[in-house]
């Protein structure tokens, strides 16, 4: 029998599985029709090996760098019902326990990429030998959907790696490499990708039968009550501390794992699928599964114009910011040039693209050979000599209007008309900056968040003259470094900006109303955001987060008016952390130790209370209002782009789903009514409500409508 999406061959007495059959895309994914295939083929081995016909089964894929990328989110996004999700769970259940079953040898050969349900394929056999790509990894990345891993994979990765081990893959969803694979004992053996197949007809041929040092340690926790209890409620503890419990799926997890781990596989998997389906259709999955949707959206982008590779970068403006995206290009292949006016500067950025190499390496990411090599790939200089082999410049100098519009003057003259030619600017306009040039039209923002190596966010920033070809070469190049890429038109502090302001600022004016410094940030962090706005201000920096405000206050008028608290902080030389003088003290290794005594003493002497809710009430409104009046303005064409600036760029929770998709959630008539009350209690004009919102209202329509 032939099947569409796995290549089933039988060649002498061993069966081929071959995943990524009939797939042109670049990723293979289990999908409905590719599980009634499997289950098809399993039967048939059945059958098979019991008359002998079959001694072994070696899977493998067809597909070059992808293994099996998982379950098909689609397909999990159309169960509807807890039951449905739960019943889906146990058919794929079922299919990979008979094939555990055959009494015949089973091993994978594993090349690229595999994950989620691909990952719980491959723990059903009996090796996996991996190959020697730097694409080859595991995960079982479903904590980050908010669901449990669901065909088995919870009850077979330990019986391979431990219950330690085995956790920490789960809980996490990190990837693990090759060579970590087999120092933890899931693989068996790494080998070059061509030799794969020839090495797992030998070991098919070998009777030997290797104990690996995790079975052994998952056997120990398992049998022993004692170490079983200690791993599991140390597990949680951790868990905990890190999700500040506003996560369900980890929890979860440890509950179905801890519960089970002495039961058969028949007693067991049920309990997984039960917990499957109950995680699957919970508001939080769904919000979760909601923006791994809006990540994929951003990878494609509207238009037929026809995007050109960016190979050799460059950047202008070598400070922290500058040796960040150095790093990005150097660690891209783009053997970047570095350029700044004094060696001084050279050596800053160049010391800050090393630091984060020297952590790769640390973290066993990266040989100190590829170390090395990408470092040395910056070219650092104080002249214009090489610029005519860029594809791409950024320009991350200070955020001075004129200097910047001087330094594009004089750059377009030692490049090619070709050269795409950008600006990391925060808030200032990029129309602006364009009017000093001869080609406008190659030329747009393209703002990073700080440190760049950790914020995966990126906008691209238009102005009207801005060619489609330069964005879209923009939007490739932004995938291609591994960064989230949201096209913004130009305005006052463009998306993420605009909407944090509000935030901030409004946290400045508590303050000067008597709130505490520890009330304020804890009343923030208990809603889900990672920091609150006093220590964010101290990383932003309180000059920085100023001029910020004043840009804004100029372009968009007086309900971006900066609280005048945060000027008088700014006077008086309180600057955040860069300078040890923010809310908070910190340690020489840059860890918060405390609130800052000096600068609470500036604060009213006569302290006031408030509920938490309304705390929340007073910073998260103003910004779904803000948000409003960006569509209002069409900075960006949906809100699905809103919330992916506020998720990536400013850390929004994402077990809300992001901004707007929360404002739905609590209704936006209840919204407006809040907002309305706050413009009548607390400022009429910093909460005037967004027309665009008010429409929303009078037309019972959501944003995401």
């Amino acid at each position: 029998m032939t099947y569409n999406k796995i290549l089933f061959e039988v060649k002498g007495e061993i069966a081929y599985l071959g995943f990524g059959h009939n797939n042109e895309k670049s990723m293979t994914v289990l999908d409905s029709e590719s599980l009634k295939d499997l289950d098809g083929i399993v039967s048939e081995l059945k059958k098979s090996v019991k008359a002998k016909k079959v001694a072994g089964v070696i899977l493998h894929t067809l597909k070059n760098g992808c293994f099996l990328a998982g379950a098909d989110i689609n397909m999990i996004a159309s169960l509807k019902t807890e039951d449905e999700a739960a019943t889906g769970a146990a058919g794929g259940q079922r299919i990979f326990s008979d094939l555990e079953d055959l009494q015949v040898p089973k091993i994978a050969c594993v090349d690229g990429v595999c994950l989620g349900g691909g990952f719980e394929l491959v723990l059903a056999c009996d090796k996996i030998l991996a190959s020697d790509s730097n694409k080859t990894m595991f995960a079982l990345p479903e904590v980050k959907l908010g669901l449990i891993p669901g065909f088995g994979g919870t009850y077979r990765l330990p019986q391979k790696i431990g219950i330690p081990n085995a956790m920490d893959m789960i809980l996490t969803g990190k990837n693990v490499r090759a060579k970590k694979a087999k120092r933890m004992g899931l693989v068996s053996e790494i080998y070059a990708k061509e030799m794969l197949l020839e090495m797992a007809l030998r070991h098919l041929k070998s009777k030997e039968k290797k104990k690996s040092l995790g079975k052994s340690l998952s056997h120990f926790a398992m049998d022993n009550f004692v170490t079983r209890k200690i791993i599991f409620q140390k597990v949680r503890e951790a868990v905990l501390k890190k999700t500040k419990g506003f996560y369900q799926a980890p929890l979860t997890i440890i509950d179905v794992m801890e519960s089970g781990i002495s039961k058969s596989r028949k007693n067991y998997l049920p309990r997984e699928a039960a917990a499957f389906g109950e995680l699957c259709i919970s508001d939080q999955s769904q919000n979760l599964q909601h923006i791994f949707f809006l990540m994929e959206g951003t990878k494609k982008i509207k238009g037929s114009a026809k995007a050109g590779n960016l190979d050799r970068g460059a950047v202008l403006g070598a400070g922290t910011m500058g040796g960040g995206i150095a790093w990005l290009m150097a660690d891209n292949g783009m053997s970047p040039i570095l350029k700044d006016i004094n060696l001084e500067a050279l050596e800053l950025g160049l010391k800050q693209s090393g630091i984060v190499f020297k952590k790769a390496v640390k973290k066993r990411q990266m040989s100190n050979d590829d170390f090395e090599r990408k470092q040395r790939s910056i070219s650092p200089c104080l002249n214009y000599d090489d610029f005519k082999n860029t594809d791409l410049v950024i320009e991350a100098i200070v955020e001075n209007m004129e200097l910047k519009k001087k330094v594009f003057a004089e750059l377009e003259k030692y490049v090619r008309d070709d050269t795409v030619i950008t600006s990391n600017t925060s808030s200032l306009s990029v129309a602006e900056m364009s009017s000093a040039m001869e080609k406008p039209e190659r030329f747009a923002g393209l703002h990073f968040f700080n440190p760049v190596n950790m914020m995966p966010l990126v906008e691209i920033i238009t102005h009207e003259k801005t060619s489609q070809e330069v964005v879209a070469s923009l939007h490739k190049w932004a995938v291609r470094v591994k960064k989230t890429p949201i096209i913004v038109k130009d305005g006052p502090g463009f998306l993420v900006n605009r909407v944090l302001m509000p935030f901030l600022n409004e946290s400045a004016y508590l303050l000067e109303e008597g709130l505490s410094i520890k009330d304020l940030d804890r009343a923030v962090l208990n809603f889900g955001m990672p920091m609150g706005p006093c220590r964010l201000l101290d990383e932003v920096g309180f000059d920085i987060g100023l001029h910020a405000s004043n840009v804004l206050h100029e372009g968009l008028g007086e309900r971006m008016k900066p609280c005048s608290f945060l000027s008088r902080l700014v006077d008086q030389e309180f600057l955040g952390k860069k300078n040890g003088r923010g809310f908070y003290l910190y340690d020489e290794k840059g860890k918060q130790s405390g609130i800052n005594e000096e600068l609470a003493s500036k604060l009213p002497s006569k302290t006031i209370k408030m509920d938490e809710v309304d705390i929340q009430k007073r910073l998260i409104l103003p910004m779904i209002n803000e948000a409003a009046n960006i569509l209002h303005d069409g900075i960006v064409e949906s809100a699905a782009l809103v919330d992916v600036g506020v998720i990536f760029g400013l850390g929004f929770p994402p077990f809300r789903g992001g901004l707007l998709r929360y404002a739905d959630y609590e209704g936006l008539d209840r919204i407006l009514e809040c907002i309305e009350n706050l413009a009548s209690g607390v400022s009429a004009v910093r909460y005037e409500p967004s027309p665009y919102l008010k429409n929303l209202v009078e037309k019972k329509k959501k944003f995401y409508d």
